[in-house]
């Protein structure tokens, strides 16, 4: 799925690291829509942003404090916010063009708390509620504070994250529900965003390509759902790549008859079907 020392090189390092750079595998996933778009410019930005905090934080810390020193920086002076309409663009679930128009989905915009947060030494976390995503600051098992940056980071009391859980076909019970995310689950879900966005009918196959790319990301975490190498396997053919679709169909056809095999049987046709249009 890559050249050695390509750009997914790099991303599959980051991503099965001891410690997920979240903001540079976000990052890396803008390569893939921009080849010459060189990641060391979104990261010099969040430094730059790190910096601002820094110096409105102050050297005291609560996580109350903190939250605001946040909110002051990228809500109010650097306007990082969203609407609705953002969830129809593709810019807005890529980190290098959140970075640049200072818009995107909830889970983006997160992701720049979270990495501003880190690197300016404040213990910022990603909290993956059902249907929104936000970030707690502090002490997820102790002393903490909810924010939404998708509205500029205005605080989101526990009872109200719970409520939008509920909102969203939820558990608002759950005792999970307001724990740290980890980075490659924010990862697999902002792929599956991108997938997503990419599947509705009018994208057509440049929908498909982009599917692709996000679905062999997906393959590169060091979780994912196995399922995803049908999908794979399916874009590849529809992308022209029929010798390649057949193959991954096949391979995973073979991984699944045990367990489903009429799935499998299925999985065989379309590779059938896909090695027909080679002639």
């Amino acid at each position: 799925m890559s050249a050695p020392g390509s750009p997914r090189d790099r991303f599959a390092a980051v991503v099965r690291a001891d410690e997920v750079d979240l903001a540079e595998a976000a990052l890396l996933m803008g390569v893939e829509v921009d080849p010459a778009f060189d990641p060391a410019v979104g990261i010099a930005e969040l430094e730059r942003l790190a910096a601002a905090v820094r110096a409105e934080a102050g050297p005291a810390f609560d996580p109350s404090g903190a939250a605001a020193a946040l909110a002051r920086v990228l809500g109010g002076r650097a306007r990082f916010l969203g609407q609705q309409s953002d969830y129809a663009d593709l810019r807005s679930s890529l980190l290098h063009e959140v970075l640049r128009r200072r818009r995107g989905l909830p889970i983006l915009l997160s992701v720049v708390w979270i990495d501003v947060g880190r690197r300016a030494g404040l213990p910022v976390y990603g909290v993956a509620l059902p249907g929104h995503f936000v970030v707690g600051i502090g002490d997820p098992d102790g002393e903490f504070e909810l924010a939404d940056p998708f509205h500029g980071g205005v605080p989101l009391s526990v009872s109200r994250a719970r409520r939008l859980a509920a909102e969203a076909g939820g558990r608002p019970g759950d005792p999970t529900l307001l724990q740290p995310a980890r980075p490659t689950a924010i990862l697999l879900r902002m792929l599956n965003n991108i997938r997503a966005w990419a599947a509705q009918p009018e994208r057509g196959i440049e929908g498909a390509w982009t599917r692709l790319w996000a679905v062999e990301l997906s393959l590169l975490l060091p979780r994912h759902p196995a399922a995803l190498r049908h999908e794979r396997g399916t874009l590849l053919a529809r992308t022209g790549q029929f010798a390649a679709g057949a193959r991954q169909l096949e391979e995973y056809a073979e991984v699944v008859k045990h367990i489903d095999p009429k799935a499998a049987e299925g999985m065989l046709t379309e590779a059938k079907a896909a090695r027909a249009r080679l002639n």
